[in-house]
């Protein structure tokens, strides 16, 4: 379980949910119900994963956890470094938790620009975890 890159995972799932929601087309009705559909279902796997990267935490250590990290740009220093501690690993799960529950509470309640709400959650989500995960 410590090869597969959880943090990553969890940062472009719900990015990836939001573009397949960008390509949905369709009369109102039908863009409405599939975005919802699609919106909650990436954030229901991404609240799973989270689960995963909760269950597979160990608590006897105060160092970053499942660490990523790979040289974009090694001549300009720029690089690519996640890890979760204690707490940032307590707010990507709450964080993971909180988007379906969101998702749902507004299933009824957005009746306009649906597709663009989901899509704004989304990424939302995502900029969310990433910033609890970012070194």
């Amino acid at each position: 379980m410590s090869e597969l890159p959880l943090l990553s995972l969890l940062i472009f799932l719900p990015l990836v949910g939001a573009l397949i929601v960008l390509t949905i087309r369709g009369d109102d009705d039908v863009v409405a119900r599939n975005a919802r559909n699609v919106a909650l279902w990436a954030s229901m796997i991404t609240f799973a994963l989270s689960i995963m990267l909760w269950a597979g935490f160990e608590t006897g250590t105060a160092d970053f956890q499942f660490v990523e990290k790979s040289a974009w740009l090694p001549e300009l220093n720029i690089g690519y470094h996640l890890g979760v501690d204690g707490i940032s690993m307590l707010f990507v799960v709450l964080s993971a938790f909180l988007t379906p529950i969101c998702i749902l509470a507004s299933w009824e309640a957005i009746t306009s620009r649906v597709k663009e709400y989901m899509i704004a959650f989304l990424v939302l989500e995502s900029l969310m975890i990433g910033v609890f995960c970012a070194l």
